[in-house]
Formats: C-alpha cells, sequence, structure tokens
C-alpha cells in the first residue's frame, strides 16, 4: 500500500465513523454518537499523522496526544480544544457498563446534535490541512 492509499484508508474510515455518528443520532443511540464523534477525529488524525511521519501512528486513543505529534493541537482553536476534552471521556465511558448510567444522563438530542456538529466542523479543518500536504 502506498503513501496515498494509507492516507485515503484513515480518511475513508474516519468518513465512515462520522456517518455512524450521524446514524446513532437520528437512531436516538446517543451514548454511540460521542463514541463515533471520537473515533472519526482520531481516524482522521491518524491519516494526518502518516501523511506527516509517513509511518504507522501511535497506538493510542488520546486526541490531544497525536494531535500534539501531527503538530496541530496548537493551531486548534479554543472550541476545538474544548471539543477534544468533550470527545476524551466518550471513548473510554462508552465502553464501561459502570460509566453508560452516569454518561446517559448527561447526553441528550441536543447535546449530541452539538457533538456532531462541532466534529463536523473540526474534521473538515484537518481534512482541509491534510489536502495541502
Amino acid at each position: 500500500m502506498g503513501n496515498d492509499e494509507k492516507i485515503n484508508y484513515w480518511l475513508n474510515i474516519s468518513k465512515y465513523d462520522l456517518e455512524t455518528a450521524e446514524a446513532m443520532l437520528k437512531s436516538k443511540k446517543f451514548l454511540y454518537v460521542g463514541f463515533m464523534c471520537h473515533q472519526a477525529i482520531e481516524k482522521i488524525l491518524k491519516g494526518y499523522y502518516y501523511s506527516i511521519h509517513k509511518e504507522v501512528p501511535p497506538f493510542t486513543h488520546n486526541l490531544t496526544y497525536i494531535a500534539e505529534k501531527c503538530n496541530i493541537y496548537k493551531e486548534f482553536s479554543d472550541e476545538y480544544k474544548d471539543l477534544i476534552d468533550t470527545l476524551e471521556p466518550l471513548n473510554v465511558e462508552a465502553r464501561y457498563p459502570t460509566h453508560k448510567k452516569k454518561l446517559m444522563q448527561n447526553l441528550s438530542y441536543e447535546k449530541c446534535l452539538e457533538i456532531l456538529k462541532e466534529t463536523k466542523k473540526l474534521y473538515q479543518w484537518i481534512k482541509k490541512k491534510l489536502s495541502k500536504k
């Protein structure tokens, strides 16, 4: 697999995860909206990482860490940094049943809609930077 194919791999699965987040919102599976938004940003960041370093991205789900390794975290607006802070726990907490009940109490349609909207903005911002590489 060539460099472009590897980058496209990350872009394609990131887009798929974003589409899945939209489907989860429509079906009112609120817990998984945030989880899939996290996954979408994680994977587009990993594509960006690959575009810079030409090596396998780090095996981590920590969005801040990956963005810092891509040297773009410092370029994030406060809005994007806040989104990252919102998404980080949704990745872990969605996986563990003891946290699901508490998390579900904080997620509404409106909250998930906002998370999805902000995720799409960050996704497009990263994708635009990636296309300039």
